[in-house]
């Protein structure tokens, strides 16, 4: 029989996850966004092949917010993951093994995405939009 005072275990809502903890958890988000990525890319293809209407619906997609924050979160999620995978080939070599290391890459890895894809839809909005931002 179960004691109803017994201690209980830390839980999400009283344990405070590490940042290491956080960032392997999107890295795995990220890794499935890229999966489910790999499944849309070729349906978007084949709408592109199977016409004009086929291919305004797509285009209604693409630049509706929803189909923006979804490129959004592709591009994110490609050099989130990136980044954390370069990482842990340095970690793989034996390098930034140590906590206080790790955190530092870790921060340095959320800083370099954020920026990354900043950069790269500041460069898709100035080139391929015409300039609109």
């Amino acid at each position: 029989m179960i004691s109803d005072n017994r201690p209980l275990s830390p839980h999400l809502q009283v344990y405070r996850l590490p940042m290491l903890a956080w960032l392997s958890i999107t890295h795995r988000i990220t890794g499935m966004v890229l999966s489910i990525t790999v499944i849309l890319l070729p349906v978007w293809l084949w709408l592109l092949a199977e016409g004009e209407t086929a291919y305004s619906i797509a285009e209604r997609f693409i630049n509706a917010w929803y189909g923006q924050l979804l490129l959004l979160a592709i591009s994110f999620s490609l050099i989130f993951h990136t980044l954390t995978g370069i990482r842990h080939l340095v970690w793989d070599t034996g390098l930034n093994l140590e906590v206080r290391a790790a955190e530092k890459t870790g921060y340095l890895v959320i800083i370099l995405a954020i920026l990354l894809t900043a950069l790269f839809w500041y460069l898709v909005c100035t080139r391929v939009c015409g300039g609109a931002a």
